[in-house]
């Protein structure tokens, strides 16, 4: 009976595991060194977003995989509210900047979605990410940062579901 009560959810481990993941690729210094990528507080949120959508959208369409993605997601805003937190923010401040962050990763998402799609139009990947990442300063280098964001997607679509479900991701070099 009380085995039970102290079990832990794989779901909820898995999910901690692949932010913890993503969070170590976010901070690769290459993604801010050669791509452009800004080493602010808000560069590195979209870095993170950026790779948390990455493992989402491999885990989408898997049954299976849902609740591991949920976790994901939940882990992510949860080490953001911790953050906020950490960094002097207001109990009644936390819930609307948080909101706002999620909107933030929504839009993100629906943007790299389009610019993913096989009929979308060329230089659309790097025009949002560009956009999203750091507007104008980031246009040289949005090419190449494209270019790994597409790498990284193949190579996450290569590795089992059951795998990653399981907390186990492997992202490429950025290089």
């Amino acid at each position: 009976m009380f085995k039970t009560l102290f079990r832990k959810d794989p779901a909820l481990e898995a999910g901690r595991a692949l932010y913890a993941a993503a969070v170590e690729q976010a901070r690769t210094p290459a993604l801010y060194d050669r791509l452009g990528a800004p080493d602010t507080v808000e560069g590195r949120f979209e870095m993170v977003a950026l790779h948390v959508w990455l493992v989402m959208r491999r885990l989408k369409g898997d049954e299976g995989a849902k609740k591991v993605s949920q976790c994901l997601f939940d882990a992510m805003f949860q080490n953001m509210d911790d953050s906020l937190r950490e960094l002097g923010v207001g109990d009644l401040q936390v819930g609307k900047k948080i909101r706002k962050l999620a909107e933030n990763f929504y839009g993100r998402i629906g943007a790299y979605e389009a610019a993913m799609k096989d009929d979308a139009p060329e230089g659309a990947l790097a025009e949002a990410l560009s956009r999203n990442i750091c507007e104008k300063q980031m246009a040289e280098t949005a090419p190449q940062f494209a270019d790994y964001v597409r790498r990284a997607d193949a190579h996450l679509q290569n590795q089992p579901a059951a795998r990653i479900v399981g907390g186990i991701v492997v992202f490429p070099p950025v290089e």
